[in-house]
């Protein structure tokens, strides 16, 4: 157990590269653990976020109309129908503008 190591010591000295790559090895162990704390510290940033923004309590959609999409911008939502045709709410759920696809 108590082994003596100074002949690898002793190696060490005789031999630069040893001494070169020993340093080289323990600097790249250093990065590659900074690189995972960092890469653990993004991942717990953003999975913390919010999936999807605030929606309001109520969409009232005209009548006989169905959704085929929804979109979530900055200030409005997007409601794509089946039938082409694009319908523009605010935060609040209130319409702000429609527009008709041309196929």
């Amino acid at each position: 157990m108590g082994q003596d190591d100074t002949e690898w010591k002793r190696a060490a000295k005789e031999v630069p590269e040893l001494r070169f790559l020993k340093t080289l090895v323990t600097g790249l162990t250093l990065i590659m653990g900074v690189g995972m704390v960092a890469v653990v510290a993004l991942l717990w940033m953003r999975l913390n976020q919010p999936v999807l923004p605030d929606l309001p309590s109520s969409i009232v959609l005209p009548e006989g109309v169905r959704p085929a999409a929804i979109t979530f911008a900055t200030d409005r939502i997007v409601v794509v129908t089946q039938t082409d045709q694009v319908l523009v709410y605010d935060r609040a759920g209130e319409p702000v503008g429609q527009l008709q696809l041309q196929p």
